[in-house]
């Protein structure tokens, strides 16, 4: 009868989750729809899993990875961070998106700093300087490519935000796993593949985004330092493909702890997106401050 009882205890797939996952799961149901995360900290057990092999759609998440594709090929004397980029009338976003870059010059013809192209893409999400810089870089095969050489898995990337713009089911194409968004953020933190110099704006620039201050910083203390990269997509007929963020958020300790969280195909307004996102992040954050290092 004992054998029998622990054999059904190791079955049970509630059983087996941590108390941080069944949290997890149970702030998730909030969404209605599907959330997927993951999440990691360094020489601990912390274990935030909920669907980390999904296929969500990455919405403006993807600029991050083109950013790190940028570096490297700047690493690689392809380019300069004070390299003018021409921005084209063909790389305008008609008839609108959110674009400072756009909006500052409606007609294009005007020649762009690289670096500020980078700033623009990561910290304020511009659409229209992502696509530049996907152009730039060789086009979402080269950041598939790259991405991957860096021992990343589950990166897809088909479209940049002009393709975005044509239909709500192209941004299905582009997804990342949240196992691998973890993978990359682990990278970027501990082993970059960028030299300091870069590494360092690179953070600088994750660290400044104003956009959806209430997801994974909504809920943590404040002042606590969060290096992230949000996406969002709009909302047709009651329900949002995209609502999420992955970033390194700094601990007491000075660990970086690494998270991506995903909400897609919720029927939830915007603040209660936000709120599940926040609250995910505070509970993995609680955990991982409390846990302290594996000894």
């Amino acid at each position: 009868m004992r054998f029998t009882a622990f054999v059904l205890l190791l079955a049970s797939p509630l059983l087996a989750q941590s108390t941080l996952q069944q949290q997890i799961r149970s702030i998730a149901a909030d969404a209605r729809g599907k959330v997927s995360v993951a999440c990691a900290l360094p020489d601990s057990n912390l274990n935030c899993d909920l669907n980390p092999h999904a296929h969500p759609p990455m919405q403006s998440v993807f600029k991050l990875p083109v950013a790190i594709t940028v570096l490297h090929q700047v690493e690689e004397n392809k380019f300069t961070l004070d390299q003018p980029v021409r921005f084209l009338k063909s790389d305008r976003i008609l008839p609108h998106t959110y674009s400072p870059l756009q909006e500052k010059y409606p007609e294009a013809d005007v020649d762009v700093p690289l670096r500020e192209l980078l700033r623009l893409a990561v910290s304020i999400s511009d659409n229209a300087a992502a696509d530049m810089l996907l152009r730039v870089v060789g086009g979402p095969a080269a950041v598939d490519a790259y991405i991957a050489s860096l021992g990343v898995t589950g990166h897809h990337l088909r479209d940049g935000e002009d393709g975005l713009h044509r239909a709500i089911k192209i941004q299905y194409r582009n997804w990342f796993e949240p196992a691998g968004a973890v993978q990359l953020l682990r990278r970027i933190s501990d082993n970059s593949p960028l030299n300091p110099e870069h590494r360092k704006l690179l953070l600088g620039w994750m660290e400044e985004t104003p956009n959806a201050p209430h997801r994974i910083k909504g809920e943590l203390p404040p002042g606590t330092v969060v290096a992230h990269k949000t996406g969002s997509s709009g909302t047709e007929n009651g329900m949002a493909p995209a609502t999420n963020d992955i970033g390194l958020i700094t601990l007491p300790d000075g660990r970086r702890l690494a998270i991506a969280i995903f909400v897609s195909d919720s029927k939830a307004d915007e603040a209660v997106r936000d709120q599940v996102i926040a609250r995910i992040a505070k509970a993995a954050y609680d955990e991982a401050a409390k846990a302290g290092p594996r000894p």
